[in-house]
C-alpha cells in the first residue's frame, strides 16, 4: 500500500473522530485522521466535562479529547494536524487534498466527524468568556448553574428547550429575543411561558457579554427605544442554532437544507465507502458521549463494508497485528 493510502481517512478530531480512529486501528486497518487546526472539537471550549461516563470526578475537556487522542495513537492511528482543503469523493480510492499541498492523500473508506459549531452573536465578550460563563449547550452546562441567574438569547425551539433545561438548576432565566413573535412551536412556547422561572425580555439584542474572568452580566439594547441596560446575570447561553463544519463535503454526499450529512445507511451517507459520525449528521443530541458511539459505529460499518468489497480480509485476524498490540490490547 502507498505511504499516501489508507484504508480509513477520518477529518475531524473531536470524540467522533477519535474513536472512530480508535476502533479502525484496533482493526489493524490502516487509519489517518485530519485533526484540523482546531484540535479536539468543541470539547477544547469545555471547562468541566461532568457528564461523560468513566470521568467520576469531572474532565477538563482539553484533557478528555488528549486521552482520547493518546488512545488512538496507541493503536497505531495516524495523526495530522491539517485541514482538508478538498476533497474527491466521486470514486475510488477517495482524493482528499490537505491544506497547501498538491498531491492528494487517497482512503480506500472515509468518515466524515468534522463535527458542528454554536452559533455565536460575534460578541468580544463571548469570546473572551468562553468557558468562563458562555455556553452553547445546557445540558452539558446546566448543573454549574444551581441557584444562579443565567442568560439564553434565541427564539426558536432550541431557545426553549435551553430555557427548560436550565430552569431545571438556575432561580432565574431571562430568555432574550429580538422581536416580540417566536419561531418557536406552539407547544415549546407555551412549556417555556408557564415555567414561573423563566421571564421574557422581547425586542431587545444582546450588545455584549460583560466581565473579566466570569459572566458578571449582559449589555441589552432595545430596538425600539434604543434604550440600553445591563442585567446582571452568572451566565450566557447562546441557543440561536448550530452549524456543521461540512462545507468541504458540499455537493460531494447528500446533506440537507442546514448542511447535516444524511446517514442513509447506518453510518454510510449516500457516497458507499463514506461515512459520517457525530455532530456533522447530529440535529437532535450534540453530545460528546452519542458523538463517540457514532464514531465507533462508523468504524464497525468502515470495516465491514471494506471486507464486503474484500479489502480487509484480515482486519480481525490477531495473527496481522504486532507482539506489542497484543500486549497493549490484552491490558484494556
Amino acid at each position: 500500500m502507498s505511504d499516501r493510502r489508507y484504508d480509513v481517512v477520518i477529518v475531524g478530531s473531536g470524540p467522533a473522530g477519535y474513536t472512530a480512529a480508535l476502533y479502525a486501528a484496533r482493526a489493524n486497518l490502516k487509519t489517518l485522521v485530519f485533526q484540523g487546526f482546531e484540535l479536539g472539537g468543541q470539547l477544547m471550549l469545555t471547562s468541566d466535562v461532568e457528564n461523560y461516563p468513566g470521568y467520576r470526578d469531572g474532565v477538563m475537556g482539553p484533557d478528555m479529547m488528549d486521552d482520547f487522542e493518546a488512545q488512538a495513537v496507541r493503536f497505531g492511528a495516524e495523526m495530522r494536524p491539517e485541514n482538508v482543503e478538498r476533497v474527491d469523493l466521486s470514486e475510488r480510492p477517495f482524493r482528499l487534498w490537505p491544506e497547501d499541498e498538491d498531491e492528494p492523500v487517497l482512503a480506500s473508506s472515509v468518515v466524515i466527524a468534522t463535527g458542528a459549531k454554536a452559533r455565536w452573536l460575534g460578541l468580544p465578550g463571548e469570546e473572551r468568556l468562553m468557558g468562563k460563563g458562555v455556553s452553547g449547550c445546557a445540558t452539558c452546562d446546566a448543573f454549574f448553574y444551581k441557584g444562579k441567574k443565567v442568560a439564553v438569547v434565541g427564539g426558536g425551539d432550541t431557545a426553549m428547550e435551553e430555557a427548560g433545561v436550565l430552569a431545571k438548576f438556575a432561580d432565574e432565566v431571562v430568555l432574550i429575543h429580538r422581536r416580540e413573535e417566536f419561531r418557536a412551536s406552539k407547544i415549546m412556547l407555551e412549556r417555556a411561558r408557564n415555567n414561573p422561572k423563566i421571564s421574557f425580555l422581547t425586542d431587545t439584542v444582546v450588545e455584549d457579554v460583560l466581565g473579566d474572568n466570569a459572566v458578571e452580566g449582559v449589555r441589552v439594547k432595545n430596538v425600539n427605544t434604543g434604550e440600553e441596560q445591563t442585567l446582571a446575570v452568572d451566565g450566557f447561553f447562546a441557543a440561536i442554532g448550530h452549524v456543521p463544519a461540512t462545507g468541504v463535503f458540499e455537493g460531494q454526499v447528500a446533506m440537507d437544507d442546514g448542511g447535516y450529512v444524511f446517514q442513509v445507511d447506518h453510518t454510510m451517507t449516500s457516497v458507499p465507502g463514506v461515512f459520517a459520525a457525530g455532530d456533522v449528521s447530529d440535529t437532535r443530541y450534540r453530545q460528546a458521549v452519542t458523538a463517540a458511539g457514532d464514531g465507533c459505529r462508523a468504524a464497525i460499518d468502515a470495516e465491514r463494508w471494506l471486507e464486503e468489497q474484500g479489502e480487509a480480509e484480515d482486519a480481525e485476524d490477531p495473527a496481522v497485528w504486532t507482539a506489542e498490540k497484543e500486549r497493549d490490547a490484552a491490558n484494556l
